[in-house]
């Protein structure tokens, strides 16, 4: 298929704008909810997923078309950390998940890419992602059924989280085009709108608020001290969820070398692309941000309109940090009801776990054998059972950083694991030299 654009084609400036909204709409929705659902700022993850992707392209010399926005594998672990010290604790431990990037950029760059797919294969990674969605479904429950006033069940507040998610699954199905590419956004205007006619929603934050406002930023040595939120137990429960979000980008760096007919692996390199990600999230972390991660519902928008051209990519980053800097923008996104997110949350879950039982499909993971049961069980019930590892009377190892840990063990240390074959079925495609029609 004919590429529109080109990755370093400008479009016309009478095109620019709106190639860049689209891209800024794809993303909206997903990247505000994150924060919603921690306590963080939406202002300010949009103002970071939009100096966090400018960076990437910076680091990609412009060379991958990938938007940044809040990842949703971090949200119980910056849950946890916010309990244990605080939103400054959750950026400390969202910096030294960036860390952790940069450091297998490094390692990729010295000694290759086949000891990390040996470290995290797909039989660790999909169980892991599972438990992504699965560990935050009471979460979306809570959130559609309870009144967060009297956090007791609402039959009304649950209507409103239906119509949502009854929106937003009709337009996922049925929608086409653009359209089809923000099911999100769609769901959480129709469920707004319909939680204003019930009287759900008040207007006054954003009657009050500025047109300009600077986003609830919290910037470490000015708004706080790292040495005194620093604790180990915050890095145990954040850091080894960066190896899972390493192996997804991976996976989305693949479908966009298959989409543009690029390899990107090869060409800027792995090594840049994961080294982009860890620095936005690390930006994202010195303003007060959930980590970023490549978003594929803007490889959704790339291969459908073929608009590759990464300066509609930086127009969208740009767009995004105008929007959190403008107060009414995040006055209207703090009036949404929980229930409204509730709603979404459900069907967005759902798919993060679902996610993970296809990456096993796709890889042609068989749990008829013992040994692929046994470490997808381990990981399924550790995580979404809450074990937990209490190393000291405040550092605790749990959840998910547990899981991850658990099942990477247990892929080393049991027998049988052919890594040889499912690392080039990995790269089957990606190592082919695509050319653009």
């Amino acid at each position: 298929m004919k590429q529109a654009l080109g990755i370093r084609e400008v479009p016309k400036a009478t095109t620019w704008v709106t190639l860049s909204l689209q891209h800024l709409f794809a993303m909206f929705g997903a990247t505000i909810l994150v924060p919603f659902l921690v306590g963080l700022d939406p202002a300010v993850a949009l103002a970071s997923s939009g100096l966090g992707t400018l960076a990437y392209l910076l680091i990609t010399r412009g060379k991958i078309p990938a938007y940044l926005g809040s990842s949703f594998a971090f949200i119980a672990p910056i849950i946890s950390a916010v309990s244990l010290g605080g939103p400054e604790g959750a950026m400390i431990g969202t910096f030294f998940a960036g860390i952790i990037y940069g450091v297998v950029a490094i390692a990729i760059r010295a000694a290759g890419l086949n000891w990390l797919l040996r470290l995290l294969p797909p039989i660790v990674v999909g169980p892991v992602i599972m438990v992504i969605g699965l560990g935050l479904a009471g979460t979306a429950i809570s959130m559609a059924m309870n009144n967060p006033e009297t956090e007791a069940y609402s039959g009304l507040h649950f209507t409103v989280a239906l119509v949502t998610l009854g929106v937003t699954i009709a337009a996922s199905i049925f929608l086409r085009g653009f359209l089809s590419l923000i099911p999100i956004l769609i769901g959480i205007v129709s469920g707004y709108t319909s939680a204003y006619f019930v009287g759900l929603v008040d207007f006054t934050p954003v009657r009050d608020a500025s047109f300009f406002e600077v986003p609830d930023f919290i910037i470490p040595f000015a708004d706080y001290n790292p040495a005194q939120v620093f604790s180990w137990e915050i890095l145990f429960v954040m850091v080894p969820i960066a190896l899972v979000t390493i192996a997804e980008h991976i996976g989305d760096q693949m479908v966009l070398s298959k989409v543009a007919g690029r390899n990107f692996l090869k060409t800027p390199g792995l090594h840049r692309s994961i080294l982009g990600d860890g620095v936005a999230t690390m930006i994202a972390s010195f303003l007060g941000g959930p980590p970023n991660t490549t978003y594929g519902e803007n490889i959704g928008v790339l291969a459908i309109t073929r608009v590759f051209s990464v300066f509609v990519i930086g127009g969208a980053a740009v767009l995004a940090l105008i929007f959190g800097f403008i107060g009414k923008v995040s006055a209207l996104i703090s009036t949404i009801p929980t229930a409204v997110m509730g709603g979404v949350s459900i069907l967005l879950f759902g798919i993060i776990a679902s996610s993970g039982l296809r990456m096993l499909i796709d890889n042609k993971i068989d749990l008829g054998e013992k040994r692929n049961l046994i470490i997808s069980s381990v990981i399924l019930v550790i995580g979404v059972g809450g074990a937990f590892i209490q190393v000291t009377e405040e550092l605790q190892i749990a959840g998910m950083a547990l899981a991850t840990i658990i099942g990477i063990i247990l892929n080393l240390v049991l027998p049988g694991g052919n890594t040889k074959e499912s690392i080039e079925s990995m790269f089957e495609e990606s190592n082919e030299d695509h050319t653009a029609a």
